[in-house]
């Protein structure tokens, strides 16, 4: 949502556009000495390295950027497309930093400043604040190159690793803009190819803006460009202050949606998605927060599992098609990524760096984020497990601290799915951290797979359907009373003997004690039920009592709802909210702990499986051996 937008002007880009081309062509720069020579040793194409310490030297370099890049591909006197890419993107980013550092300046005293520099040399604190101001604006001129060069370059190779920081000079923006330019020569100097050449140039602009962020705290007067929204429309380029944005630009989301009434079975899974989709939409842009966060309710994380074939998949297709279709009628952008095994790298933190980035490009403040982590047994592994790749491990510590760890803010933005057939082989403090179950089981009852025949047959036949009504039980109020009083009593075996103990000795709980005499059996029957589940266990709960169905109508336009306040939006669902009863807790209790003790008895009946294989193949041996020891053919 463009509130507060600054559009930068092509007008404003243009009057730069000299001296852009300047700085890409030729300019001399004021370099740290790190000891390396500028001859290349003969037939080597290395540089001489000097042992004598010469860190305080400074020496001057002429930096021609675009010789270096028509230099990729020698021999061939005409630009590649990458290689007039890069020269194109690098001139435009200076005029479009140059720009942005005009806007800084008119937002504050530092314009004025320079009128009455130029008229006379100011002293005192007002040359105190002009150099402070400058400095300033030399910062966001290297931040704004940086990200433009981040999120116009594409790139699909593997991230590079020893790209080094520029040396930032911050005296003027021109200066700032030298420095990430000479960086950027070095850093693409001798690529073997345009593949590399791009990646190189990408990895520069994500080490610079870490060099910048970690600078952020040495600059005064930053405070008028952290809230701006800028935007230039021709080149689909968006800055939000200092939120970084994803590595490339945002393409139309291209995904197969399903509706709802598409999907057979999975009735509480299907309900409650559709759920999260109009509790996302509630976010205020404004406030940067959503009213499900205070009022209690909101689904931050959430793990589908089931069998496969079940509908997992469908049910992502579904949720991510249903806030597509409200992000669009709201006019706000929508962001949806999965995280698969293709991001698990050979390269050393590698994985846990595209991890992070997955995380961050979803929590974006500035739009409606979800974001799905499928076959997550596959992409994060128990740390116990010690035949699961580095990667994998860290894929497991990005997404614990990720999702609850101390530096976790939940705005009310986005959501993260984490599916899988086999939940039991996800880490328990992971599994955990997910904040609601989603039980993907797919068809179960003689009419749901009457349903799911009819719908997928179609109708290109002349059979007669029988006396059946179709999609009646489908009906979602219905089937998802049917489905919670399903959980009145417990699904699984292990659960199902604590609660008849427990009834046992103290009949049908009626009191907040008996509820946590009940929790207290089943954390005595299962050790992993901790602290943690309790806490996603009365989620859980808080999100019954706000079990409101926010009216289609609010999302048919914009001004209904979404467009709405944030103290206008939490007043309206609050006159929803209804008090959670008895029943609530002990259906929420059940589901919570059902899918404890199955993902237990799973991983149990898996270890059971082994060692029986396992003493098997040992007998199986035993035999063979006496076998060739009475042939006279056992020389062991």
């Amino acid at each position: 949502m463009d509130t507060g937008l600054t559009t930068i002007g092509e007008k404003d880009i243009e009057k730069h556009r000299a001296t852009a081309q300047s700085l890409v062509t030729r300019f001399v720069v004021l370099q740290a000495d790190g000891g390396r020579s500028g001859t290349e040793l003969a037939g080597t194409g290395r540089r001489f390295v000097s042992t004598v310490s010469t860190g305080a030297l400074r020496r001057t370099r002429e930096v021609e950027l675009a010789k270096t890049i028509a230099a990729i591909r020698q021999g061939d006197p005409m630009l590649s497309i990458p290689q007039h890419t890069l020269l194109f993107r690098a001139r435009r980013g200076v005029a479009v930093a140059l720009a942005v550092a005009d806007v800084f300046a008119r937002s504050t005293e530092l314009e004025s400043l320079q009128e009455r520099n130029a008229r006379s040399p100011l002293e005192g604190a007002a040359a105190q604040s002009y150099h402070a101001l400058l400095q300033a604006s030399a910062y966001v001129a290297a931040f704004t190159l940086s990200s433009y060069l981040l999120q116009m370059l594409d790139a699909d190779s593997e991230p590079v690793n020893d790209t080094d920081e520029p040396d930032f000079q911050f005296d003027t923006p021109q200066d700032a803009l030298k420095s990430v330019l000479a960086a950027l020569d070095g850093a693409i100097s001798g690529a073997a190819d345009d593949t590399a050449m791009t990646a190189r140039a990408r990895a520069l602009a994500r080490v610079a803006i870490e060099g910048l962020l970690q600078r952020r705290s040495r600059f005064t007067g930053l405070g008028a460009f952290e809230d701006t929204h800028m935007r230039l429309e021709a080149d689909d380029f968006t800055l939000d202050g200092f939120d970084v944005a994803p590595g490339s630009r945002r393409k139309p989301l291209v995904m197969t949606f399903k509706k709802p009434n598409e999907i057979i079975g999975n009735h509480i899974a299907k309900y409650q998605a559709m759920k999260l989709a109009k509790m996302l939409m509630a976010y205020d842009f404004d406030r940067q927060l959503n009213p499900f966060v205070e009022l209690g309710g909101f689904l931050f994380t959430f793990i589908g599992d089931g069998a496969p074939g079940t509908g997992k998949t469908i049910l992502i297709q579904m949720t991510a098609g249903l806030l597509n279709d409200y992000c669009q009628v709201a006019g706000v952008p929508f962001h949806y990524e999965n995280f698969g095994v293709d991001q698990i790298s050979s390269y050393q933190g590698k994985s846990g760096q595209n991890c992070k980035q997955f995380v961050e490009n979803v929590l974006s403040p500035r739009a409606i984020g979800f974001g799905t982590i499928d076959d997550i047994d596959q992409v994060a592994a128990k740390r116990s497990d010690d035949r699961a790749s580095a990667g994998q491990q860290e894929v497991t510590g990005v997404l614990m601290e990720s999702f609850a760890g101390a530096g976790t803010v939940v705005r009310g933005n986005c959501s993260f799915g984490m599916f899988s057939n086999y939940p039991e082989n996800v880490d328990d403090a992971l599994r955990q951290r997910a904040g609601a179950r989603w039980l993907v089981d797919g068809p179960q009852t003689f009419e749901d797979y009457v349903d799911i025949f009819v719908l997928l047959a179609g109708k290109n036949h002349s059979i007669p359907l029988g006396e059946h009504e179709p999609f009646a039980t489908q009906e979602i109020k219905r089937a998802v009373e049917t489905a919670y009083e399903a959980h009145s009593r417990p699904q699984e075996e292990g659960l199902a003997k604590v609660y008849e103990r427990f009834l046992n000795e103290r009949g049908e709980p009626k009191t907040l004690t008996d509820i946590g005499a009940y929790l207290h059996e089943i954390k005595l029957a299962e050790p992993r039920f901790t602290g943690r589940a309790i806490k996603n266990i009365t989620d859980a709960i808080k999100m019954r009592a706000m079990d409101i169905e926010l009216p289609d109508e609010w999302f048919e336009t914009p001004d209904a709802f979404m467009r709405k306040s944030y103290d206008e939006k939490k007043a309206m669902i609050a006159e929803l909210r209804r008090p959670f009863t008895m029943d609530m807790v002990m259906q929420e209790i059940n589901r919570y702990a059902d899918s404890e003790f199955r993902y237990s008895d799973r991983s149990d009946d898996a270890a059971v499986s082994t060692i029986i294989r396992d003493q098997r193949l040992r007998e199986r041996a035993l035999r063979e051996i006496e076998d060739m020891k009475a042939r006279g053919v056992w020389d062991g």
